[in-house]
C-alpha cells in the first residue's frame, strides 16, 4: 500500500450544538467488541514518532507483499553497523523536544507489520488539534477537541484508518483528555500563578497562539474577529470563563485537593463540577461521589468524546491523568460514555485510566467509578522490568508479603481483592512507555545497559503470558534502547522514551533517516510466533495463575521459589496459566551465560507421574516438541529446559 494523499477534510463544527449523534449513528454498524479485553494484545504508539508513510524496506504492505521504492518512500531501513550514534547529539535532543512528521496516513501504511506483530489493539496517542504553535507533539495540549491537529491529518483520515484496522482484525483505543486542555488562555500580564489556599487568579484572556498575552477577550471570545479556527479553545461551548478552575499551576502533586483543582504546568484545568475539597474528608471516595454534582464543561466533554465514537467507530479510550480528576467527575463520565457504547453496539467499550499515587488507590478508583482498567500503577512495571532482568524477586506465596512481581496476582487483602481473575481483566501490564511517571533518570527497558536487549524475550515472554492486559510499546519489538544519559539535568528526560520509529531527525540509537520497521528482527520474530500462539492458548490468555517451585537437583526438600542473592538472581521463574483441566507450565531464565534446566512443579491431578508433557512454544524454536515425563517429586514435577534469556512453555 502506497501512502496515499489526504482526502479533502469536510467542514469541522464550531458548536456542540451543530453535532446530532442520532444523525450521525442511524443505519451505521458498529465494529463489536471482544469477549473480553485480556485476550487482546495492545500495542500503544506516539503518533508523531512512529510514522510518515515514506519508509522503504524491511517490511510489507498488509496483504504480506513488498512495497516498490518509489518517490514517496525515501527512508531506508536503519543498519546498526552503519547508521548507530551518527547524528550530533545536542542537535538530535533538541529535534526529539519538538514535532517529528508522524501522520495518520503513515500509521494506517503499517497495519500489516502490526498485524504480523499479533497486534490487536491499537492504542493511539491523542490526535486533537493542539495550541498554535506550541510543541505539544505528545498530543497533550488540546486547542480543538473536535479536530484532528493538521499536522497529524484529517478526520478522515482517522475514520479510514479505523476503518481499515477493524478490517484487519485490529481494534482502535483512542488517548483522550478530560482534565485539562492546552494553555489556551493568559493569566493576568502573562504571568506563571501557583495554586495558593484555592484562590482563583484574575486572567488576561485567550491565547490566540502559543505565548500570547491573552488578546482574545473571555466574554467576547466566540464573535472575536479571527479567531477561529487557531486562537481560543473549541468547540465554542467551552469559552466560557466557568469551564475552568483558575487556581493555577500544581506545585504539590500529593496535595488535596490541590491536585485536583490546579493547572498540569502549562496545561489549564477543567472545572468539572462541585466536589468536597475538605482534606480530612478526601479519603471518602463514596461521599465524594455521592455529593459530587457536574458542570456544564463536563457535560460538553461528554457529547464531545461520544461524537468521536460515532463518528471514527472507535473502539475504547484510554483516560489521562485520573488522579488530578475528581472521582465523581470520572464516574460521571464512564457511565455516560458505556451509556452510549451499549445503545451502538459495543457491549465492552474499554476505559483504561492512567491511575498514578499507588496501587491500593487505583484499585479503589477502579471500583468507584466504574473504568474497566488501570495503567501506569505504582510498582508493578517495575516488579516486571527488573524480575526479567533478574533484580527483583518473583514472589512468594507461602508468605503474605507482597514483595515480587507473582504476589501482585495472588488473593490480596491489602488491595480488598479476593480473586487473582480480578486484576486478569482490569490491569494493563507492560514494560516501557512514554511516560514513567515519578522516575528520575528515564529509560526503556533496553538503556540502561548493552546486555537489556538480551532479555527482552523473557521480558516479553512473562508480559504476553501472565495475567493482565498485555500491552507493548512501540519500538520495543525493535530493542529500542531510548535513555537519558545526562547526570545533571532530568528535565525533557521523557523525550529520551520517545525516539522515532521512521527515523526522522530523532531516530533510535542517536540516528538520523532510518527506519526501524524490520520485521526481520528477532524480536519482531518473537513477539509475533507468541502472540499467534498464545491465540490458541486460552489457558495463557485466561487461565489462573500460580508461581512454581523450582529445583536443580529434583530431590525432595531442594524446591524452591527462586529469590535474589546479593541482589542477582540468574536463574529460571516458572509459573503455570490453568484454566479447566489444561495447564500451561511456562518458564523465564534471567541468565544471559547459559540455559537452564531444571525442575519445576506441575499440578498433581492434571498432570499425574507418568504422564508426558510436551514443550509446545520456545524462544528457541529448535526445542520445541521435545517431551519430559512427569515424575512423582512434590506431587508431580518435570525437568525442562530454558535458553539464555529465552521463554518456553510445557503443556
Amino acid at each position: 500500500m502506497q501512502p496515499h494523499a489526504s482526502p479533502a477534510a469536510s467542514p469541522v463544527e464550531r458548536s456542540l450544538a451543530e453535532i446530532h449523534l442520532a444523525d450521525l449513528t442511524a443505519g451505521k454498524t458498529y465494529h463489536p467488541s471482544p469477549a473480553t479485553w485480556e485476550d487482546e494484545v495492545l500495542y500503544f504508539l506516539m503518533l508523531d514518532r512512529f510514522s510518515d508513510g515514506r519508509e522503504h524496506g524491511g517490511f510489507n504492505d498488509l496483504d504480506g507483499k513488498p512495497l516498490p521504492v518509489g518517490k514517496a518512500r525515501t527512508t531506508p531501513l536503519f543498519r546498526i553497523e552503519a547508521d548507530a550514534n551518527n547524528a550530533e547529539w545536542q542537535k538530535w535532543f533538541e529535534a526529539g523536544r519538538g514535532w517529528c512528521g508522524g501522520t495518520i496516513a503513515g500509521m494506517r501504511d503499517k497495519l500489516g507489520y502490526l498485524k504480523r506483530l499479533g497486534v490487536t489493539a491499537i492504542w493511539v496517542s491523542p490526535v486533537f488539534r493542539q495550541v498554535t504553535g506550541s510543541d505539544c507533539y505528545h498530543g497533550y495540549g488540546i486547542q480543538n477537541f473536535l479536530d484532528v491537529d493538521p499536522r497529524f491529518g484529517t478526520r478522515e483520515e482517522l475514520r479510514e484508518f479505523v476503518a481499515e484496522a477493524h478490517e484487519s482484525g485490529i481494534r482502535v483505543i483512542l488517548d483522550i483528555i478530560l482534565n485539562h486542555a492546552g494553555d489556551v488562555f493568559s493569566y493576568q500580564d502573562n504571568q506563571q500563578y501557583f495554586y495558593h489556599e484555592g484562590w482563583q487568579w484574575p486572567v488576561k484572556g485567550y491565547r490566540m497562539k502559543q505565548g500570547d498575552a491573552g488578546s482574545i477577550p473571555f466574554d467576547a471570545s466566540g464573535e472575536y474577529p479571527g479567531i477561529w479556527p487557531d486562537g481560543a479553545i473549541w468547540p465554542v461551548e467551552l469559552q466560557s470563563e466557568t469551564t475552568w478552575t483558575l487556581k493555577g499551576e500544581i506545585r504539590n502533586w500529593d496535595g488535596f485537593p490541590e491536585y485536583l483543582e490546579g493547572d498540569f504546568c502549562s496545561l489549564k484545568d477543567i472545572d468539572h463540577g462541585f466536589g468536597l475539597n475538605d482534606p480530612s474528608l478526601s479519603w471518602d471516595l463514596e461521599r465524594r461521589i455521592s455529593l459530587f454534582r457536574p458542570s456544564a464543561a463536563l457535560d460538553h466533554l461528554v457529547k464531545v468524546y461520544r461524537f468521536w465514537m460515532a463518528y471514527a467507530d472507535i473502539d475504547g479510550f484510554r483516560l489521562d491523568t485520573v488522579k488530578h480528576m475528581e472521582p465523581g467527575a470520572v464516574r460521571y463520565f464512564a457511565s455516560s460514555i458505556h451509556e452510549f457504547a451499549q445503545s451502538i453496539g459495543k457491549e465492552n467499550f474499554t476505559i483504561i485510566g492512567e491511575i498514578t499515587g499507588g496501587r491500593s488507590y487505583a484499585m479503589q478508583i477502579l471500583d468507584v467509578t466504574g473504568l474497566d482498567a488501570a495503567l501506569g500503577i505504582g510498582d508493578l512495571p517495575d516488579k516486571l522490568e527488573f524480575l526479567a532482568k533478574g533484580w527483583r524477586s518473583p514472589g512468594n506465596p507461602e508468605t503474605g508479603e507482597q514483595e515480587g512481581y507473582f504476589d501482585l496476582f495472588r488473593n490480596s487483602l491489602l488491595d480488598g481483592k479476593n480473586s487473582q481473575q480480578w486484576y486478569s481483566k482490569h490491569i494493563v501490564t507492560m514494560i516501557d512507555d512514554h511516560d514513567q511517571v515519578g522516575e528520575q533518570r528515564k529509560y526503556r527497558f533496553c538503556g540502561d545497559s548493552l546486555n537489556s536487549w538480551k532479555l527482552l524475550k523473557a521480558a516479553l515472554g512473562l508480559n504476553l503470558a501472565t495475567e493482565g492486559i498485555s500491552c507493548i510499546y512501540y519500538g520495543t519489538e525493535q530493542a529500542f534502547n531510548g535513555a537519558d544519559p545526562r547526570s545533571d539535568d532530568y528535565s525533557y528526560g521523557d523525550v529520551f522514551l520517545r525516539e522515532c520509529m521512521f527515523g526522522g531527525p530523532f531516530g533510535s540509537l542517536q540516528s538520523t533517516g532510518r527506519h526501524f520497521f524490520n520485521e526481520e528482527h528477532e524480536v519482531y520474530r518473537f513477539v509475533g510466533r507468541l502472540a499467534e500462539f498464545r491465540k490458541g492458548e486460552i489457558a495463557l490468555r485466561r487461565g489462573r495463575q500460580y508461581l512454581r517451585k523450582v529445583s536443580a537437583t529434583g530431590n525432595e526438600g531442594e524446591f524452591f521459589f527462586p529469590q535474589p542473592m546479593n541482589g542477582q538472581m540468574r536463574w529460571v521463574v516458572a509459573w503455570s496459566r490453568i484454566i479447566a483441566e489444561t495447564e500451561c507450565l511456562c518458564a523465564i531464565n534471567t541468565s544471559l551465560e547459559r540455559e537452564l534446566t531444571v525442575w519445576a512443579v506441575v499440578d498433581h491431578q492434571l498432570n499425574p507421574p507418568g504422564k508426558l508433557m510436551q514443550c509446545v512454544f520456545s524462544s528457541s524454536p529448535e526445542q520445541e516438541g521435545a517431551e519430559t515425563e512427569v515424575m512423582p517429586i512434590c506431587g508431580s514435577s518435570v525437568r525442562i529446559t530454558v535458553p539464555s534469556g529465552g521463554f518456553v512453555v510445557y503443556r
